[in-house]
């Protein structure tokens, strides 16, 4: 059997990617990234290398250069399609080129075509791109490096443009055939308290005194075959800053690159009485995926839970959280939606228990993935009168039409928040950051052996935090100095979370120096007031990273409103060249291009192509080629040739093929339900028995979860207390004993508790906690509990 994974060529020789070595410098919140790309062509033939990879989905690639032996060319950005033109003119008249373009559907998917390689020879490939980095729910900063690229399923009836997703050949986690080095040097304003990364890394190195400055590098023989994520802690990490970074010198006063640019890091403080006041209202709507690979485990190691199961187990969590008198619903979707409720029910203990049910016997059962539809659905619904909207999308983000989602969500941004989650390695950074974006809501990232509920609980905090309105940006600057704002205006604000503001400053002041930003808004019908000052003078040289940055944010805003412009708005497109071309920063309308001029002879012979495989969480090493409708085929080989049918199909082959394979999979398979497995894990069995108004009810499967007999509890209940009051508190009390570590997970179980205590009116509540106390062998204070 031929192995067409692209790890071997038709004569068994290996792909030509050799290494990746990547430096990284960070500078606070940004990083610039460098990575460099070792070929070899090892054929007997001239050879086109295709590779296909992912970048993160707020990445600018602003420098792209190639070394043939000793002569090394950079990149100059064009409009695309003439770049694209003169690449292959190069290639059949015999030159060496180098393409470098961003998908056409999804923007953090970029192809780079290596041209007209001689056999034997060498080249390496050079590729610089900047980001912001993530803020964590424990305050880290996070850096992905994004080794996985998942094939992305195409829905039924949208367009494949040539932009390089439909290209991927994946192979399975293990087989990468090329390995990587990476060292980080970060610089800080604050202390670097420590780098932790899911990959093992060499001692953190301090330059300094201060430990404002470290360099920390991947532990040798790392075989790049998952994401690298470094998460970066400082002390303070959420003080306002701004940076003020000085022009390009050779640029022309005025253009963007000629003039300083300021970017703003802003935290917003909320008063205390506000935020001790969260919201009891809201339309809540959890979109899950339940396409085949969400069957995939959640990491690599021995032991996983699938992604279907934790997102089982985070929609027990969040049914259990809701607050009395919200409404809710939940959506599951792959090829086709599944609604549990016609329409959005009001939460009770009826149809908390209804959708409980339901959710049990939720499987990785429909196939694609297609947000397209239920987003549609949902936004197609009318809004309800004094619930706020909130939707939490739940998926593992292998779809191709990302830039059609993102356009539909900023279309409704007016009438929801949309909270989003990446699960498992893979999920496409563009589309998870992107929605949340636009919808005014956060993201998510659940990689490697992280638990979904304390990221999913801190996004239900921010749900249920007062929306903030009416949001304002000042500007205060010296006379001679105006401000043009590169970001588009903030629409959302949440406590603790930083909103990052980029603006040109053109002109000169005559003597101040010093300059603020005020930011103004409405939190609960209060006003609220943030400044920050910083100075002119722009920081030590910082490579122009904040100039990109802005440049990318711009673009990014230009390019949706072409989108959404349907092409009827004139000049978009030309400034968006424009400007990408000026900054060298990437957009959808440009791409990178090198030629380099050989003296001599143009390449001889018939030039073969060759893709160079990226890593697929889900890939297998053999391909199968049974009948798909062999009665050995069960749910787990279907998903694995999903996710292996491209490297067999090719791209056209792999959406035809994957439609057919989700409909089978649906309809024609015999695929039972199994019953789910009981819940083992004690925490998740008690939250399993709380009631939807808060309170526990004294019964056998309580005293399990704690560790006694039905009647070792009700003995030392006091007297004239109700039994369901008793089970409340011991349950409360056992949370504070026992699971302090998770209590980020069961917070809003907890003040729901109390509240129905509250609500009882009930006497000797300090004689029952007493009582727990000496039941379970714990000491916690009645005030600790909040009663």
């Amino acid at each position: 059997m031929v192995n067409c994974c692209g790890l071997v060529t038709v004569k068994n020789k290996p792909v030509p990617l050799k290494s990746i070595a990547v430096e990284v410098s960070v500078q606070g919140h940004v990083a610039t990234v460098s990575s460099t790309l070792q070929y070899e062509n090892q054929e007997e033939s001239p050879l086109e290398a295709i590779f296909v990879f992912p970048l993160p989905g707020e990445a600018a690639v602003c420098r792209f250069s190639a070394k043939i032996g000793q002569t090394e060319v950079v990149a100059e950005v064009q409009e695309k399609q003439k770049a694209r033109e003169q690449y292959d003119d190069l290639l059949s008249s015999g030159q060496q080129a180098f393409l470098l373009e961003e998908s056409d559907e999804s923007p953090d998917v970029f192809k780079l075509s290596v041209g007209s390689l001689p056999p034997g020879e060498k080249a390496s490939i050079s590729l610089d791109y900047v980001t912001e980095l993530a803020v964590q729910a424990d305050d880290g900063l996070r850096l992905c490096l994004p080794a996985v690229l998942n094939p992305r399923y195409q829905p039924q009836g949208s367009d494949s443009g040539s932009g390089g997703s439909a290209l991927v050949s994946s192979v399975p986690t293990g087989s990468v055939p090329y390995s990587l080095s990476l060292s980080a040097r970060v610089s800080s304003l604050h202390p670097i308290c420590r780098i932790e990364s899911n990959c093992p890394l060499d001692p953190l190195n301090y330059l300094n005194t201060e430990k404002t400055q470290a360099t920390v590098s991947l532990a040798a023989g790392h075989q790049f075959d998952r994401d690298v994520e470094l998460l970066l802690y400082y002390q303070d990490t959420h003080q306002p800053t701004a940076i003020v970074e000085a022009a390009q010198a050779s640029a022309k006063p005025g253009s963007l690159m000629g003039d300083p640019v300021v970017m703003l890091s802003l935290y917003p403080e909320f008063p205390n009485d506000v935020m001790s006041s969260m919201t009891s209202l809201g339309e809540f709507l959890f979109v899950v995926d339940r396409s085949g690979s969400m069957s995939c485990p959640m990491h690599n190691e021995s032991v996983a839970q699938d992604r279907i199961g934790s997102a089982r187990d985070t929609l027990l969590l969040l049914l259990k959280s809701l607050p009395m008198g919200c409404y809710f619903n939940i959506i599951g979707f792959g090829s086709r939606y599944e609604s549990f409720f016609t329409k959005s029910v009001e939460y009770s203990q009826k149809t908390m228990d209804e959708a409980l049910q339901k959710v049990k016997a939720m499987r990785a059962d429909l196939g694609g993935t297609e947000i397209l539809q239920p987003l549609k659905h949902i936004y197609s619904q009318p809004c309800l009168p004094d619930q706020p909207r909130q939707l939490f999308l739940f998926t593992d983000g292998e779809v191709g039409n990302t830039k059609e989602v993102l356009d539909l969500v900023k279309a409704n941004a007016g009438s929801h928040r949309c909270f989003s989650f990446g699960i498992g390695e893979g999920a496409s950074s563009a589309l998870i950051s992107g929605v949340a974006k636009q919808g005014g809501g956060h993201s998510q990232f659940i990689t490697g052996q992280d638990r979904m509920q304390p990221k999913v609980m801190q996004s239900l905090r921010f749900a249920l935090q007062p929306a903030v309105v009416n949001i304002s940006v000042k500007w205060n600057v010296p006379k001679g100095v105006s401000v043009t704002s590169l970001s588009p205006p903030i629409r959302v604000l949440f406590q603790g979370q930083r909103a990052l503001l980029y603006a040109q400053l053109t002109g000169k002041s005559s003597g101040d120096t010093e300059g603020s930003v005020t930011v103004k808004y409405s939190l609960a019908e209060q006003p609220v007031e943030n400044q920050l000052s910083f100075s002119l003078k722009p920081a030590e040289d910082t490579g122009l990273t904040v100039h990109r940055l802005g440049a990318r944010t711009l673009i990014r805003s230009l390019e949706m409103e072409e989108r959404q412009g349907d092409g009827k708005k004139k000049g978009v497109q030309e400034k968006v060249v424009e400007l990408s071309v000026q900054s060298g920063v990437s957009s959808v309308f440009t791409a990178f291009i090198a030629v380099h001029k050989v003296d001599g002879e143009a390449v001889q012979g018939p030039m073969l192509r060759r893709q160079v495989p990226t890593p697929s969480v889900c890939g297998y090493a053999k391909q199968q080629r049974r009948s798909l409708r062999g009665a050995a085929m069960n749910r787990s080989m279907l998903t694995k040739m999903c996710c292996d049918v491209q490297a067999v199909m090719g791209p056209r082959g792999l959406r035809s093929n994957f439609r057919k394979m989700s409909k089978l999979q649906s309809e024609d398979l015999d695929c039972p339900a199994t019953a789910s497995n009981p819940v083992k894990d004690p925490l998740l069995q008690l939250i399993s028995l709380q009631k939807a108004s808060g309170s526990w009810v004294l019964e056998a499967a309580l005293a399990e979860v704690l560790g006694k007999t039905e009647e070792e509890v009700a003995k030392p209940k006091p007297a004239q207390v109700d039994q369901e009051v008793w089970a409340t508190v011991l349950a409360l009390v056992w949370l504070y004993g026992f699971k302090m570590e998770a209590q980020e997970e069961w917070q809003f179980l907890a003040m729901k508790a109390v509240s129905w205590i509250q609500a009882q009116k009930a006497a000797s509540v300090s004689e029952c906690v007493k009582a727990g106390n000496i039941l379970l062998g714990c000491q916690v204070q009645k005030d600790t509990l909040g009663l």
